[in-house]
């Protein structure tokens, strides 16, 4: 799972071409001539998907491997080019995230933005590095892992109470310490708390 790029673009209905406010780009999988063509390429897509995102809206374009996910809010406009396999979810997610911060961060200036700002915004770069991993983004995705997890972690424990108990059985049976009646008394013991026994 990897996001190759964010951008924030302004794209009201009444600008022409969406203006491109802030971006963020990790091309370093790609091979070092292939780089500057793909920002570029990245850049197109982005302005393209923004244009054509209705404000109010939510859509994710899928070409090959990788999905372009945009979300217009009112005219600004979050866009994240993910692989096929980043959660759907969670990428609508950090597009929400995204537009929350540049909303605190810069308020409205946006509205009145003309050209492509040449600024960086550090924020993009560091929710580019932050949000590789989709749990970081989507909170349900995360406490999901962790009782993943947990659940791993308890049948384990089960299985190996469930071993030791055996290894006991047959040390009972082994032993030459125990009288009959002390083996008797521990084998009625287990089946009358066996009926206890939750799986």
């Amino acid at each position: 799972m990897k996001i190759t790029a964010l951008l924030v673009l302004k794209a009201a209905p009444e600008t022409t071409d969406p203006v491109i406010l802030a971006n963020a780009s990790d091309v370093s999988h790609f091979g070092y001539f292939q780089r500057s063509s793909v920002k570029e390429f990245v850049v197109f897509v982005g302005r393209t998907v923004a244009s054509r995102t209705p404000p109010s809206q939510r859509q994710s374009v899928q070409h090959e491997e990788y999905k372009v996910h945009a979300y217009n809010r009112n005219g600004l406009c979050a866009v994240g080019f993910m692989d096929d396999h980043y959660p759907v979810r969670s990428a609508f997610s950090l597009l929400n995230q995204v537009l929350d911060e540049y909303n605190k961060s810069f308020g409205e200036t946006w509205r009145s933005a003309k050209e492509d700002s040449s600024q960086t915004w550090p924020y993009l770069a560091e929710a580019l590095t932050k949000f590789q991993d989709p749990a970081e983004a989507d909170k349900l995705l995360k406490i999901q892992r962790e009782l993943d997890e947990t659940k791993i972690i308890l049948h384990k424990t089960i299985d190996s109470v469930l071993a030791r108990g055996e290894k006991l059985d047959s040390l009972v049976e082994k032993s030459s310490d125990l009288s009959m009646a002390s083996q008797m008394f521990y084998k009625q013991a287990k089946k009358t708390n066996s009926c206890c026994t939750i799986l």
